[in-house]
């Protein structure tokens, strides 16, 4: 039978916040307290050289006044840039509200040659550990509680490998009003150094890019940088469109020390700057992780784990401007066995009110996760 060949697995995962937080809201000093839960269901197929992903999540946040809020009706504005719904409305009762929706769902094919991917996918480029400014598609969101937690996109992702150290990269994808946006990327290993091209091009946005990544001899020591250039249309404060031209780039290094420690730093630069208005009303564009409060970042995150149970981390990230202000994550994780692992952390935001981070009020969480 043609089926012999085929395997299909599933995992069961749960993940449970406790949460007293801060409105996302700008100025805005209500704090709420409430619980977050996301049950996640994955299921892959795979038959000789095809295969088959979905991931499904229900959803469920508890807590009378934060589902009652302002920023909880914010929250549900945010939706996949995708030509279909891949989230059911909100349902509220009581104290909570709940919505089921499908994270991932795509097919592909994969030999020596070349890989196929067509569905609602994670397109994967950049080489950033905070800020990936090469990404258009799903860039990781660095300041948020799960930042690599992005909305898919409904994209045909062809890979041909020209070599054993090359290739080359078309996506298509399709976004909510149905109009296109297209990735050509040619990707290379130049001795111990990965290099990346990049070009990506809708109606609304034009965008020239590099990524370098490599290794500083045998120091231990990886470098990575990345270079855009980009062409956009956003609308500006008078809510009219406009035309943007600007530069944007990251270099950072990663170092792991013989004691557990791992340390990696990045800085991030802008030509172009965005008021909070302005970027509030470009957030269903082409580009709104491109759109930034500050010429000039910097950040860093340090690891260690204490032994096989115990993890610690840290990320802090400096916006300086006018008034300077700077975001702090720090987490403790105790992973008690292959199945459950527990959390404490923070999202702490300082500054001036008129500052990028300053005007928000910071975040904590108790974090339970259960997989099966």
């Amino acid at each position: 039978m043609l089926l012999l060949d085929a395997a299909y697995e599933s995992t069961i995962n749960n993940t449970n916040f406790l949460l007293s937080t801060g409105s996302t809201l700008s100025g805005d000093t209500q704090r709420y307290s409430y619980d977050y839960n996301r049950l996640r269901y994955r299921g892959d197929y795979t038959h000789k050289d095809y295969f088959t992903t979905v991931i499904a999540d229900f959803v469920n946040y508890v807590g009378t006044s934060y589902v009652n809020s302002a920023t909880f009706a914010q929250l549900q504005t945010l939706t996949s840039d995708t030509p279909f719904e891949t989230a059911s409305s909100y349902s509220n009762y009581s104290d909570g509200s709940s919505y089921s929706k499908l994270y991932r769902l795509y097919t592909g094919y994969e030999d020596d040659q070349k890989r196929i991917v067509v569905g609602l996918q994670n397109i994967n480029m950049g080489v950033g550990r905070i800020w990936v400014p090469n990404n258009l598609f799903n860039p990781k969101n660095s300041f948020a509680l799960e930042p690599d937690e992005v909305f898919g996109v409904a994209a045909i992702n062809y890979v041909k490998h020209l070599s054993e150290t090359s290739e080359f990269n078309i996506v298509a994808s399709q976004k909510r009003d149905e109009r296109y946006k297209y990735l050509l990327r040619y990707k290379t290993l130049v001795k111990t150094t990965e290099i990346a091209l990049n070009a990506i091009a809708s109606d609304d946005t034009k965008m020239l890019g590099l990524e370098v990544e490599g290794d500083v001899g045998e120091s231990g020591v990886e470098l990575r940088a990345e270079a855009v250039y980009l062409e956009a249309t956003l609308k500006d404060t008078l809510l009219t469109t406009k035309e943007y031209y600007f530069t944007q780039g990251i270099i950072g290094a990663d170092y792991g020390f013989s004691n557990g420690i791992t340390l990696a730093v990045e800085a991030f630069y802008s030509s172009q700057t965005f008021s909070r208005n302005e970027i509030a009303y470009n957030l269903l564009s082409d580009t709104p992780s491109s759109l930034v409060f500050s010429h000039f970042y910097l950040g860093s995150t340090l690891s260690y784990s204490f032994n096989l149970y115990l993890d610690a981390g840290i990320t802090y990230i400096e916006s300086f401007n006018d008034q300077n202000s700077h975001f702090i994550a720090p987490a403790l994780t105790y992973t008690l066995n292959d199945y459950n692992s527990f959390s404490l952390g923070a999202l702490i935001l300082q500054g001036s009110d008129s500052s990028e981070f300053g005007s928000f009020e910071n975040s904590y969480y108790l974090k339970y996760g259960l997989s099966f």
